[in-house]
């Protein structure tokens, strides 16, 4: 196969001092996260229509599988390990904040473009169409959810490098600080009732998170004992929190629970990062030994080539074919979930959705090399201005995450928040001539 070829041909070039273990990590949780979101939602047929529920809100014993499957945390530990050495080797070679945060942000927000632009057509289209639009919001909001990831992601990237500096200087301080902010967050919004203070823990326990990368970087895969440590301590406080704190077992957001430990986040992710940090530490030198196997590390660079496509797309592909499903009278949603039935359909219904995703990742695949290349007259804007344009980003997805595309009235759309996206975008890869300087 072609992309094969080509992407064995990328991981004969790989240097020797990449660290390999980070790409299989990344590749490896977007295949959990995908698989995952495919199984937990359970849209089925009623006499009254299509009726969309979640796993979670019908099986209780897959809450605790959550502590498994929930891979977040190692998102974020790997992006604070490759920020950290990025923006080290960016201080190194003279390149400044605005260059760097470019290079970063650029393939993370250009494959956004299409599918924004996809959903707002659609949603259009549908509207018109006279379709019901609150039908289209929730559809439109199971679609684009995924992308609630980098609208914090990008923030986080903006502060990556004055993480790096406190690490730098602080130490294990720097990791402290923003968990013992979290716990404080957390006291105050479930002792004191100041539940609006919990969308701070947004920054609070994803930096704290940001910053096991850092400390990751520091460390040796003989240090055993350490990442043992880590791991039944993080364990110990999950546990403490469940049993004891009254947090919910399930570390994503479960249908009807009182809150969720995901939506706004809480420290009870802190300790499942803890948890998974340890473990993760004690897999690296199996799994470095693995991937000097040519065949398991042209798979990982594969998946890391369509990695974003493959993110912001698989539950596009889910929300469609379940609608389409639905328009057929239903074909293959006549089964409760959770029952026997409905379990052994599952690998015909994930199946069904590879297939449909595969075309998809192979046709948008290359936005996620979009953003014009850098050239010898032109320079990244000013640093203020991708700050801009990222802060525009986050909050216009996040939006978008938690309310959907569509509105009842005129014009159809929720204008405000795609074009805040979409903007953001145009200022992140956007250029600015060396000669005139403006």
């Amino acid at each position: 196969m072609k992309v094969w070829s080509r992407a064995r041909s990328l991981a004969e070039k790989t240097p020797p001092h990449r660290e390999r273990y980070l790409d299989f990590l990344r590749a490896a949780a977007i295949l959990i996260v995908v698989s995952g979101h495919w199984l937990v939602q359970a849209p089925y047929m009623t006499d009254s229509g299509l009726t969309v529920t979640t796993m979670l809100g019908v099986v209780a014993w897959s809450h605790l599988l959550t502590w498994g499957v929930q891979v977040m945390p190692v998102f974020f530990m790997v992006g604070g390990y490759a920020n950290f050495v990025s923006w080290e080797a960016a201080v190194r070679d003279g390149r400044g904040y605005a260059s760097w945060v470019q290079s970063r942000l650029r393939r993370l927000v250009v494959p956004v473009v299409p599918l924004l632009v996809t959903w707002a057509a659609l949603s259009l289209g549908t509207r018109l169409a006279g379709v019901d639009p609150e039908l289209i919001r929730q559809a439109s909001r199971l679609a684009l959810i995924p992308t609630w990831f980098l609208a914090v992601y990008v923030v986080v990237i903006l502060l990556a490098p004055g993480a790096a500096s406190a690490w730098r200087r602080y130490g294990m301080a720097s990791f402290w600080l923003p968990v013992s902010a979290s716990v404080l967050v957390d006291a105050l919004a479930f002792g004191r009732g100041l539940e609006p203070l919990r969308w701070a823990n947004y920054a609070f326990v994803w930096l704290a998170v940001h910053q096991l990368g850092m400390l990751w970087r520091s460390m040796s895969s003989s240090e055993r004992m350490v990442w043992v440590t880590w791991f039944f301590a993080g364990l110990a406080a999950l546990v403490f929190l469940v049993e004891v704190g009254q947090y919910p077992v399930a570390m994503l957001t479960v249908p009807g629970e009182v809150f969720s430990n995901t939506r706004p986040p809480t420290v009870a992710l802190v300790a499942l990062a803890a948890m998974q940090f340890g473990l993760l530490g004690l897999l690296r030198e199996p799994a470095r030994r693995w991937l000097e196997r040519p065949a398991a590390w042209t798979a990982t660079v594969l998946v890391n080539g369509f990695i974003m496509t493959i993110f912001l797309w698989h539950s596009t592909v889910q929300t469609l074919l379940v609608g389409i499903a639905a328009w057929l009278g239903g074909l293959g949603l006549g089964l409760e979930p959770g029952s026997l039935g409905w379990w052994l359909l599952r690998p015909a219904w994930m199946l069904a959705m590879l297939l449909a995703l595969l075309p998809v990742v192979a046709l948008l695949g290359r936005f996620e090399q979009g953003g014009r290349e850098r050239t010898a007259d032109s320079e990244p804007p000013a640093a203020w201005t991708q700050v801009v344009g990222a802060l525009l980003v986050g909050f216009g997805l996040a939006m978008l995450a938690g309310y959907g595309m569509g509105v009842p009235h005129f014009p159809y759309l929720r204008i405000v928040p795609l074009a805040m996206a979409l903007g953001g975008v145009a200022l992140i890869v956007s250029r600015r001539s060396r000669r005139s300087g403006g």
